[in-house]
């Protein structure tokens, strides 16, 4: 059970946030927990969708957005991130199981997204103290400025999502992903 109350619908959410909510249910079909239980605020949820919305119209493809926010949602414990995006991964981007298990653990069968995912697990990591070296290696895989501040971006989004959800406690409302084999 959620610290705070999830409004159980677009309805019962503060006023100020019921357009955004409407926005997520003409996009998404539904409104999950997520997006209501950031409802409680409104300026929060319009900086999220505002940032998500930004991010969502980069460079960076939805199989490299989806892979980051699995390493991040792994590295920082978030059980309804995993969830959400393992099935976004899969629906969406199309990933594969057997990607997506390399995503959370910090990496990727694809060359170059590896170093991306493996920069932003760094990131978490050392928290955005990454090395020259790591730096280096983002640069040398060919990613763009561009490229590498959405990858910080992106890293910053998912991470906010990880803390919102492991704070409030929020009920998932996706298929529960399970532990990762030692």
């Amino acid at each position: 059970m959620s610290r705070i109350p999830t409004p159980a619908s677009i309805t019962a959410a503060p006023a100020a946030s019921r357009a955004s909510l409407e926005a997520v249910k003409q996009l998404l079909g539904s409104v999950p927990n997520l997006f209501r239980i950031v409802a409680n605020s409104p300026q929060t949820l319009g900086g999220y969708l505002g940032l998500n919305g930004s991010l969502g119209q980069g460079v960076l493809n939805a199989q490299t957005r989806e892979r980051i926010a699995l390493a991040v949602a792994e590295v920082n414990g978030c059980s309804y991130c995993l969830a959400a995006h393992q099935y976004l991964g899969t629906n969406l981007a199309k990933l594969d199981a057997a990607e997506i298990a390399a995503n959370r653990r910090g990496t990727s069968a694809d060359e170059k997204a590896a170093v991306a995912v493996s920069f932003a697990v760094k990131i978490v990591i050392n928290r955005g103290k990454v090395s020259d070296s790591n730096f280096e290696a983002v640069r040398s895989a060919g990613y763009s400025d561009e490229e590498i501040v959405e990858i910080v971006g992106h890293v910053a989004l998912n991470t906010l999502t990880n803390y919102i959800n492991e704070v409030l406690g929020t009920e998932i409302d996706f298929p529960v992903v399970d532990a990762l084999a030692a």
